[in-house]
């Protein structure tokens, strides 16, 4: 799953400690996501678009595999 947290947030201004209690999860959470190592749940997925003003799929979109 690819993800424009990073890019968003840092347009935002926001560090990814500051991100992160906004949300109530950690600061290595945020990382996770970014990185693609982590897919977080629906509710913090919503909570993540939410603070963006946005939708989820305009923040997380399915990575392309030639299928």
């Amino acid at each position: 799953m690819k993800n424009r947290v990073r890019e968003l947030r840092t347009a935002s201004g926001l560090s990814q400690g500051h991100f992160g209690a906004a949300l109530g999860v950690s600061r290595q959470t945020i990382n996770s996501i970014e990185n693609g190592r982590y897919l977080p749940s629906l509710p913090l997925a919503f909570a993540i678009a939410r603070s963006f003003d946005s939708m989820i799929e305009d923040i997380f979109t399915p990575e392309e595999d030639g299928r």
